[in-house]
């Protein structure tokens, strides 16, 4: 039994590690099938409707792995200006350092399947609002109210998106680190 879970967990973190590099539709089961390593056959047995769901359960894996090392990042400061930068500047750093773009955004993928797949949508729409709410609640505790938090932490996040995929385009985290530098003057203000 534990080979079976094995099969699909590689199935899983390896189609989330694919399409978060290339895309939903630049990546296909034969690639998945060839990166995981695991067997041919249990790719249909753990995932009978086969892409769509294997893509809905890498979108949960990259939204868990995502939110938990923002809240990783963030919790470390009580000040959410402080967390938010030092979380920006960790990511500006793996782009600097020509990582894979593992745990950094879903992006890619709500793009290519935002008008295709409403299953896949609705996925990359949960782990959006997920990273909205960490915002939120941290910006709350700190004292800053409901409807403003709700508003600096959509600008948070959609800049945020915006940046890494400059950054990544460019091949530096510069981007990402000017984005930090505004982040004390649109909370503060």
């Amino acid at each position: 039994m534990r080979n079976n879970t094995n099969a699909k967990e590689k199935f899983i973190e390896t189609a989330y590690k694919l399409f978060e590099v290339k895309g939903y539709n630049a990546t296909g089961l034969n690639e998945i099938l060839k990166e995981s390593g695991a067997p041919k056959g249990s790719l249909y047995y753990h995932f009978p409707n086969g892409k769509e769901e294997l893509a809905l359960e890498s979108i949960k894996l990259a939204g868990e792995k995502i939110t938990t090392n923002l809240k990783k990042n963030i919790d470390v400061f009580e000040n959410p200006i402080d967390g938010i930068v030092f979380n920006i500047n960790k990511l500006a750093e793996i782009i600097d350092n020509n990582k894979k773009m593992h745990d950094m955004s879903i992006s890619l993928v709500a793009l290519e399947t935002y008008n295709s797949s409403e299953v896949l949508r609705n996925a990359c729409e949960k782990v959006f609002k997920t990273i909205q709410n960490i915002y939120i609640k941290k910006l709350i505790d700190f004292g800053i109210s409901e409807k403003r938090a709700e508003d600096i932490a959509i600008l948070i996040l959609t800049m945020m998106e915006g940046a890494i995929t400059v950054s990544l385009t460019i091949r530096n985290g510069e981007t990402l680190r000017r984005l930090g530098k505004q982040i004390p003057i649109l909370i503060r203000e």
